[in-house]
Order: structure tokens, then C-alpha cells, then sequence
């Protein structure tokens, strides 16, 4: 039904587009005080415009009843697979696994423990920082001679 629905969704999409350009803008009307022949055309002495309007409109209104089945129907859909997913079937029956420790079912690797070993690092030594030359109270309260 979707498949269909899809392909009606496309081939709507295309005519409108191929309608909308074919219609005259606004400012074509002017033309026509110039000589243009709008008795000449295939649609009639109205022109096509009444046509491709009235056309448009209807193609416009199916695309819109289109866009909102489609999304009707994706969202009710999602809603089934939600409750199809919370039911597991068979697996159902299974029993969960534990979630701790290891079972005791799988033999441990000779050699290997189950963490690895984590070498200790070298002791970082900080830079020494030299000590500041001591100063005489007396030169360093002293003022500078200069003049």
C-alpha cells in the first residue's frame, strides 16, 4: 500500500512542478497589450490559465492528503514495532546472565591474570630551586647613590 502510495506521492510531485512552471508570472499579462495572441492558444481565447491554475490547486491538495497519510501511518506503524520489540518471543525463556562476576564456566588463561599489571612509574624529581643570596639588612635598606 505505502509502495503505491509512494509512487502515486512522486508522480504527483512531478506534475506539480511541470504545472507550475508552465504557468505564466505576473508580469507576463503585460505582454499581451503588445500583440501577444491569447486567442491562440490551445486552451482557449482565456488563456491556459484557468486550466493550470484550477489543476494545480487540485494536485497541491492530493500532495498534501498524501504527505499526511504517509506520516500518519509512519508514526501508528512505529507505535506497533514498539510493542513488538518489547515482546521477545522465544528468547523470552532464556534466563538473563549475571551481571557481576565472571561465571566460573570459562577456564582462566594460564599466565594472564584478568587485569593486567600497570607498571609503577619512576619517581618524578622536582627541580631544585636555588636559594636566594642573603642580603644584609643594612645594604638592602640602603638607597642608592646616583645623581
Amino acid at each position: 500500500m505505502l509502495l503505491i502510495l509512494n509512487v502515486i506521492f512522486v508522480l504527483v510531485a512531478i506534475a506539480m512542478i511541470a504545472l507550475i512552471l508552465m504557468q505564466r508570472g505576473a508580469g507576463a499579462q503585460a505582454g499581451s497589450g503588445f500583440g501577444g495572441g491569447a486567442s491562440a492558444t490551445v486552451f482557449g481565447a482565456r488563456g491556459s490559465s484557468s486550466f493550470l491554475t484550477k489543476a494545480t490547486k487540485w494536485l497541491a491538495v492530493a500532495f498534501f492528503l498524501i504527505t499526511f497519510y504517509m506520516a500518519w501511518e509512519a508514526t501508528h506503524g512505529a507505535r506497533l514495532a514498539d510493542v513488538a520489540a518489547n515482546d521477545l518471543g522465544v528468547m523470552a525463556e532464556v534466563p538473563a546472565a549475571s551481571q557481576g562476576a565472571p561465571s566460573g564456566s570459562a577456564p582462566a588463561t594460564p599466565g594472564l591474570s584478568a587485569t593486567p599489571a600497570v607498571p609503577e612509574a619512576a619517581p618524578v624529581a622536582a627541580p631544585e630551586v636555588p636559594e636566594a643570596p642573603s642580603q644584609p639588612a643594612a645594604e638592602a635598606e640602603a638607597p642608592a647613590e646616583g645623581g
